[in-house]
């Protein structure tokens, strides 16, 4: 019979966690903020994922929970003899984002104007995830300012926020929800 591995360890307790390769850190460190973001945005994607009907978007959000497991991954490894033991994001992988992108933009109207988040609550959570995104990518930007990053994790956050907007726009009109514009000023 083998021994359950205990969840909690204990070692957090008094505010410091562990980077892969052993260096403990500030539960605040700019690494964990990082990729504590881009674990809530996977989150978030998951649920996304969980709510949608049809098996092909269910699947691209599961490849894209992916790439941030990948990311976090990346962000987490301090040492960077670690970083070629760890999967990487690839060129396609952004490539992916932009197709699916564009695809999504041929079925959807031109847009005249800023929309606000709403309207169905599938779009409201993507719209949710996409600013969770923003926010990682600023976190990463901070990072990498004094520890540098992979080019291609702030690339791929950045296309994989143009995503989700695009994905909310087009969930929108899938559900037959619309979009509801801004309109500045007016009641």
């Amino acid at each position: 019979m083998t021994a359950k591995v205990r969840i909690y360890t204990k070692g957090g307790d008094k505010g410091e966690t562990s980077l892969l390769g052993g260096l403990r850190v500030p539960k605040f460190h700019d690494r964990i903020e990082a990729y504590g973001t881009v674990d809530e945005l996977c989150s978030f994607i998951g649920l996304i994922a969980d709510l949608q009907s049809r098996e092909a978007p269910r699947k691209l959000l599961r490849e894209i929970q992916e790439r941030l497991f990948t990311t976090e991954s990346l962000l987490a490894a301090e040492d960077p003899a670690l970083l070629g033991k760890l999967p990487r994001l690839d060129e396609k992988d952004i490539r992916r984002l932009e197709l699916e992108i564009d695809a999504m933009n041929e079925s959807l109207p031109e847009l005249r104007s800023f929309i606000l988040p709403g309207g169905h609550p599938v779009v409201s959570y993507c719209h949710i995830a996409r600013t969770v995104c923003r926010r990682a990518e600023r976190n990463i930007i901070r990072l990498d300012r004094n520890e540098p990053v992979d080019p291609l994790i702030i690339q791929y956050l950045n296309r994989l926020s143009d995503f989700l907007f695009v994905f909310a726009r087009k969930t929108a009109q899938d559900l037959g929800a619309g979009e509801i514009p801004w309109k500045p000023g007016k009641e």
